[in-house]
């Protein structure tokens, strides 16, 4: 096998790798740290890919289309949890069922005002970049960057902020929290709303590499799922590490075989986990 074949593999990998830990991160911080199943969550997914489509459509600079995301998920983070999630915390399949049936009505909301074919977005960082003998698009490899370097950062904030220690006493001891003076309701408002804005940053992201239509954010929402379930929820070595089994397992079984045969690997490796360790490979303490 040739050093660039090679390279393209480990590059696929890494590309692939960043696509799983961007999507699953927001559900990992609604799911693990509030107990919150949001089925939702690929469609804030798809608002911030529509957000794209939404400024190339009215000529507004790309660039735009991050803080409008950033905006609208923002604000329907807010609403949901205040309004939607607030009262069902402690009841999980009550939560599952609340944001199925939301998903469901932002898909609708979509279609009825973008249509329900497909869209693309174009993007010139989407040219190749050479390296060497190798040509490799830039924007992937910008992609993977950026969230590497999100993620060390959002590690480091939450293991040394104020507002990080304040989350986890919240999820470790809610009762205890509250009876020091964490206010634990607006910090579980805070984190929901957070969730959903990376969930929505992520479709930004996503959007010049996929064909944006409404349904996109259901192969997302099980990717996501599969992760947290292989690494364990609440803790950012969990979604790495399910990451990484999720990842290499999709991607080297599609190389080698084909793409039905990655989704059906990862079924069986999630299956697995779910019957020999529940509570995934690395679990909150």
């Amino acid at each position: 096998m040739s050093t660039s074949v090679l390279m393209t593999l480990a590059l696929d990998l890494g590309y692939a790798l960043a696509i799983l830990a961007l999507t699953a991160l927001g559900l990992g911080i609604v799911f693990g740290l509030l107990g919150v199943m949001n089925m939702a969550h690929g469609e804030f997914v798809m608002l911030g890919a529509y957000c794209v489509v939404f400024a190339q459509q009215h000529g507004l600079p790309p660039l735009t289309a991050l803080p409008l995301a950033i905006l609208v998920c923002g604000a329907a983070g807010w609403v949901v949890e205040r309004y939607l999630i607030r009262a069902l915390y402690s009841r999980p399949f009550d939560t599952l069922l609340a944001t199925w049936g939301l998903s469901i009505v932002i898909r609708e909301v979509v279609k009825a005002c973008f249509g329900a074919g497909y869209q693309n977005v174009a993007l010139r960082a989407a040219e190749p970049l050479q390296l060497g003998t190798l040509a490799y698009p830039l924007y992937r490899l910008e992609l993977m960057i950026i969230v590497f370097l999100g993620l060390l950062a959002l590690g480091l904030w939450f293991r040394h902020s104020q507002v990080g220690a304040r989350i986890r006493a919240m999820t470790s001891n809610p009762v205890l929290a509250r009876a020091v003076g964490v206010n634990t309701t607006r910090l579980a408002n805070l984190s929901f709303t957070a969730g959903v804005v990376l969930a929505g940053v992520c479709g930004v992201m996503l959007a010049p590499l996929v064909r944006i239509e409404p349904y996109i954010g259901l192969d997302y929402l099980l990717n996501a799922f599969f992760v947290l379930i292989v690494g364990g929820f609440g803790s950012l070595a969990g979604l790495l590490a399910g990451t990484g089994i999720i990842g290499a397992t999709q991607s080297l079984t599609a190389n080698l075989l084909d793409q039905t045969a990655g989704y059906a690997a990862v079924l069986i490796v999630s299956i697995l986990f779910l019957w020999i360790r529940p509570n995934g490979l690395i679990t909150r303490r």
